[in-house]
């Protein structure tokens, strides 16, 4: 169940969104009466409250926004428990200062916004004896198998329990906590406004992630990156997965680079069955493989990893589906009728993505040149690919028929930058833009500006997230049903992270 979070500073817009929830099927409402201004009027709350809801008030140190004294706070509690609140979030140190009273249900909780400790067994224990209806423990989560180590407990405990590793790490534990047998878990009414590090709104968690539906059959996927935030392949495979009905679930995990030796190592305790690989990890993530396809093996990058009983296969599914891409746009040119469409091209970047473009032309018999801010790593991927490299500043010399931005540069929030000058577009050129949020880059524009014929991040995205849908689930993917979920993503929130 989801327990949707209100925090908002009067009452009556407390009682509106209230109301507004239930209308839409939530069960369960926390009352963060911390966030109030002025005095909080608990019987006007509660009066003929639409569902059940938990009354919260969180200290400062706790992450909350109680800035008056702490005896006036535990009075406000008591007198949630006397107007018969459904339950009340005490802490775990002033649980012995407020008795048990009428049908109120006790959730005793733990917060520690720095750290997952490492005896959490231990910690469970001792909340569960100060007479408990229900633990909760809300914890930062610095590495992965914080998440893990918390599911566990939660799985594992004779007392309902609530685990949430907070932070941007500790995400998948928000979705998986039902899955672990959580009574629920705590999402914001408002993606704008998250009330705990890592909380998100609850129509992501109920229609994005299906949090309702998820089981212990459920399979885990997800993309594994550092920082993950900006990624929206959660939003594509999870509505894809939704259309084809298959039980399972897409997840954003954030693993930076000193962690993925032990991710990796851990991936059956999730257990995880795909994981799609960006930033930093597409070439690091291959010592920890067993199998690499042709295209792995010759570019040296992955961004495709599938599990199973004989260990983790490898996949690159970016140069197949940047050279589609490009196909499908130049289909109706005379070129394209006896080859890719382009001869000539400039991939600007030296990371994993650029290299599985830059190999994925060369295969097409396209002249390859590329180009990064790194001369070095540029003439790198130049050797590794068998195509020529030109410094930074010297990528507008040289005419090509296609210019292909693999850079971040452009990227949400880096808006207002392009890889390439405008001066140097010219009408005949095709312009390639690998970033996909937001669709509409200053490069795409100013290409279009200049009469170009363009290509942009979000066919490419689809195309490749497409393949990896196939790989995994064995059938083909509703490709609308993707690129329009993409596309209400980065629309609605503004280009969101």
């Amino acid at each position: 169940m989801i327990c949707v979070s209100i925090g908002r500073g009067r009452h009556r817009h407390v009682i509106a969104e209230h109301r507004h929830l239930a209308e839409n099927g939530i069960k369960l409402v926390e009352l963060r009466v911390d966030y109030i201004q002025g005095e909080v009027q608990m019987k006007r709350l509660l009066k003929d409250r639409p569902c059940p809801v938990i009354v919260t008030c969180r200290r400062k140190s706790d992450g909350g926004h109680w800035d008056h004294s702490e005896e006036a706070r535990l009075q406000l509690l008591r007198v949630a428990i006397v107007e018969g609140a459904d339950y009340v979030d005490i802490e775990d140190d002033v649980a012995g200062s407020i008795r048990r009273y009428g049908a109120t249900k006790r959730i005793i909780s733990h917060h520690d916004m720095a750290r997952t400790p490492p005896n959490l067994a231990h910690l469970h224990a001792r909340l569960a004896s100060l007479d408990a209806d229900i633990v909760k423990i809300a914890t930062m989560a610095n590495h992965p198998t914080d998440n893990l180590r918390m599911l566990d407990l939660v799985r594992s405990a004779r007392l309902p329990t609530v685990g949430i590793c907070m932070g941007e790490i500790g995400f998948p534990t928000r979705v998986l906590a039902g899955r672990a047998g959580a009574p629920f878990v705590f999402a914001t009414f408002n993606d704008e406004r998250v009330l705990a590090p890592g909380q998100v709104g609850w129509r992501q968690m109920r229609d994005m992630y299906r949090y309702d539906v998820i089981t212990a059959a459920t399979k885990v996927y997800g993309v594994v990156a550092d920082p993950v935030g900006h990624s929206l392949s959660p939003v594509v495979h999870n509505a894809a997965l939704a259309a084809a009905g298959i039980d399972a679930v897409y997840l954003p995990f954030r693993v930076p680079a000193d962690q993925l030796d032990e991710f990796m190592a851990e991936a059956g305790r999730w257990p995880l069955a795909g994981l799609s690989v960006t930033i930093p990890h597409k070439e690091a993530v291959l010592a920890k493989c067993r199998e690499k396809d042709g295209l792995v093996t010759a570019i040296g990058a992955a961004n495709t990893l599938s599990f199973s009983s004989t260990g983790v296969a490898a996949a690159n599914t970016d140069a197949i589906a940047a050279v589609e891409s490009l196909q499908a746009a130049l289909a109706d040119t005379e070129q394209a009728a006896t080859g890719i469409g382009v001869k000539t091209a400039m991939v600007l970047g030296a990371g994993g993505a650029a290299r599985a473009v830059a190999f994925g032309l060369k295969q097409r018999g396209v002249d390859v040149t590329v180009s990064s801010r790194t001369a070095e790593r540029a003439k790198k991927v130049a050797g590794e690919v068998g195509c020529k490299a030109v410094d930074w500043a010297g990528r507008h010399r040289m005419p090509h028929d296609c210019i292909i931005n693999a850079t971040p540069i452009g990227m949400h929030p880096d808006v207002d930058h392009t890889p390439f000058d405008k001066e140097h577009l010219r009408p005949y050129m095709v312009v390639f833009d690998t970033v996909y949020n937001p669709e509409n880059t200053l490069f795409i524009k100013e290409a279009r500006a200049a009469g170009c014929r363009v290509v942009t991040g979000v066919d490419m995205f689809v195309r490749q997230a497409a393949i990896q849908f196939r790989t995994w689930h064995g059938v083909e993917p509703d490709l609308q049903v993707m690129r329009d979920a993409l596309k209400r993503a980065t629309a609605s929130a503004k280009l969101p992270g």
